[in-house]
């Protein structure tokens, strides 16, 4: 056996099967190079009659001195009576939710966890995730041991999130922000979904045997399922016009005539760039969205709205940031703004999507229409399909379209709109 070097570790060729090379000079400590190529430094000793291995590190990651220096303080361990390779198991099955937690977004960070068709999960997801995890998880659970949670602490977590125990106003990074942490049916359901997830990883990283989220009674989110009425649209549409006649920031109000008129996301609204926007084909052209790359049938009376934007020649965005080359980043706290005015303080951007579904359903549209026109996976098209069906697909966004903008501003609806496909 050669003394491990790295240009020896460095010469070692994949083999149909995995194999082992050991140091002459240190006995027990080794390289396993995989059938992939890749290389792994390991330690290897006997303990009760067993044969025992521990992981040290990847090749490259650790030199190959590096690798034999730790090898040496797990060999040293075993002569003096210890199971490194137990110890180990032992540690790893000891974290706290916290730890599991840190681990968690490290693994989702680096592609790992994958979410939606099976994609890792994008970079606003994470950032809801991080939330959830510090502003309700880890106050409630962070302390708790992995292996000791039960499905009684899960059903008492949404209990506490539901009456808001962890609902607070906390400091933000921006300059003199706030972050306001509510608590509440909606946001137990969605934390819990995640702590789901979180258990979920620990089963797959050996942490233990069976995930305690799974059986956990979440209340319905009645928010999801708010609808508004003609007479509420009538309210927000009043609410939009006053706030333009005191001077309120175009972006906001621009932006929630939007929301209403085409059931987009907030952040598909906020961060929409006039290059997606195609009033020729009549639809919005995605590039990103929480379902990927999508294209959305849009209404006349949406491009209505884009129309009297005016476009800023150094930001492609069509809300523009008030002092940079971004978007506009106070959708949020406009439609704060407008339903506080309008009096509706339980509605929110999803509740104009959810509405706006709920009109097309009005108007007699089929829910595989209605997919589309909210961009669900099972309903998503593509550029070709919509060309192919623009006579169905864009009728459809227009006569729902005009419905809604029809409710905000009392205007008549013309045949054509009440007319159900």
């Amino acid at each position: 056996m050669p003394k491990l070097t790295k240009r020896f570790v460095d010469s070692l060729e994949a083999k149909d099967t995995d194999y082992f090379a050991w140091d002459e000079e240190l006995p027990g400590f080794g390289v396993r190079t995989w059938i992939s190529g890749r290389k792994t430094y390991v330690a290897q000793y006997r303990k009760a009659g067993r044969s025992r291995r521990v992981k040290i590190g990847a090749h490259g990651a650790l030199t190959v001195e590096e690798a034999r220096k730790e090898a040496r303080i797990i060999l040293g361990d075993v002569a003096r009576g210890e199971d490194p390779a137990e110890d180990r198991a032992t540690r790893r099955k000891s974290i706290t939710v916290r730890e599991l937690c840190d681990n968690y977004i490290a693994a989702a960070e680096a592609g790992l966890i994958m979410g939606k068709r099976n994609l890792p999960k994008k970079p606003s997801t994470l950032a809801s995730d991080r939330g959830r995890i510090e502003q309700h998880i880890k106050p409630l659970l962070g302390n708790k041991l992995v292996r000791d949670l039960t499905l009684a602490d899960v059903n008492r977590f949404i209990k506490d999130v539901t009456v808001g125990k962890t609902a607070r106003i906390a400091k933000s990074d921006k300059k003199r922000g706030k972050s306001v942490v509510e608590g509440g049916a909606g946001t137990a359901a969605r934390t819990a979904g995640l702590l789901g997830g979180i258990l979920t990883f620990a089963v797959h990283e050996g942490i233990r045997p069976d995930n305690p989220a799974r059986g956990a009674k979440r209340q319905a989110d009645g928010s999801r399922n708010r609808r508004l009425t003609p007479h509420e649209y009538r309210m927000v549409g009043k609410a939009l016009k006053a706030a333009r006649d005191d001077g309120d920031v175009d972006q906001g109000l621009h932006g929630i005539w939007l929301l209403a008129l085409t059931g987009c996301r907030l952040g598909e609204v906020e961060a929409l760039k006039w290059t997606e926007t195609d009033a020729h084909d009549g639809c919005f052209r995605l590039a990103d969205s929480k379902e990927g790359a999508s294209v959305r049938p849009i209404g006349k009376a949406a491009f209505d709205v884009l129309a009297k934007i005016e476009r800023r020649k150094d930001c492609p965005y069509v809300l523009p940031a008030a002092r940079s080359a971004g978007h506009y980043g106070g959708m949020a706290r406009a439609m704060d703004r407008i339903m506080t005015r309008a009096g509706l303080d339980d509605v929110s951007a999803h509740t104009f999507r959810h509405s706006y579904a709920s009109v097309a359903g009005d108007l007699g549209y089929s829910d595989s229409t209605i997919e589309t026109l909210l961009g669900h996976t099972a309903g998503n098209v593509t550029s070709k399909y919509i060309h192919r069906l623009d006579s169905v697909l864009i009728a459809a966004a227009d006569n729902v379209a005009r419905a809604i903008h029809g409710f905000m501003t009392r205007e008549s609806l013309s045949s054509k709109a009440a007319g159900a496909r």
